[in-house]
Parts: C-alpha cells; structure tokens; sequence
C-alpha cells in the first residue's frame, strides 16, 4: 500500500478531530458561541438536589424546559434561584442563551 494514502488518511482523521472538537466546545459547552434570542414557552420546571454539597455551598440547582414558539426541538437549562421562582409553566417571553448556557429570560406580559 502505498504510503501517500496513508498520509492522506491520518490527516483526514487529524481535521475530523479538530473539527469535532471545535463543534463541541461551541455547541455543547458554549465557548465562542454566539449569543441567540429566542422567544420561548416555559414548558415545566425542576429542582434538584446536589449529592455532596459542603455547608455553604448550594445544595440544589434548577432547571427549566423550553419550547420555542416557532417550533423546534425542546430544550433545557440550568438557571438561577431567582429565575426559577419567577417563572411557572406557561409563561411566554424571549429568553438569551449561548450554547447550552443560559443568559437572560424577557417576560412578555399579556
């Protein structure tokens, strides 16, 4: 065999995992994504507690799901105490996010 094809082969998987890394870390983990305004419904809401947590520290983290308005897949976040209080299933607004990490949310009032 000659050697070119595999030269060609190891630097066609070197691209494939660098572009599979920079994907991730711009989709799944949110660095270097750009921000994004979607209006969104407040589908349900949730609060966890966190197995280990030292005295101080916060025991519980809260999640929100979300379907945008448009359409498209449902998606969920982990947001703050104060947002997870503020908000109930139902509620309409424009939410901010940037990757899987969540910003903002813009109650529209009816």
């Amino acid at each position: 065999m000659p050697t070119w094809i595999i030269v060609v082969l190891c630097l066609l998987l070197l691209l494939a995992l660098i572009y599979f890394i920079y994907n991730y870390r711009r989709h799944i983990l949110g660095i270097d994504a750009p921000e994004k305004k979607i209006d969104v419904q407040v589908l349900d809401k949730q609060s966890n507690r966190i197995i280990g947590a030292q005295p101080g520290e916060e025991d519980e983290e809260y999640w929100f799901y979300v379907q945008p308005l448009a359409g498209g897949p449902k998606r969920e976040f982990m947001v703050g105490i104060h947002y997870y209080h503020a908000l109930n299933p139902g509620d309409i607004g424009t939410m901010t996010y940037r990757g899987q990490q969540f910003i903002h949310f813009a109650l529209q009032r009816k």
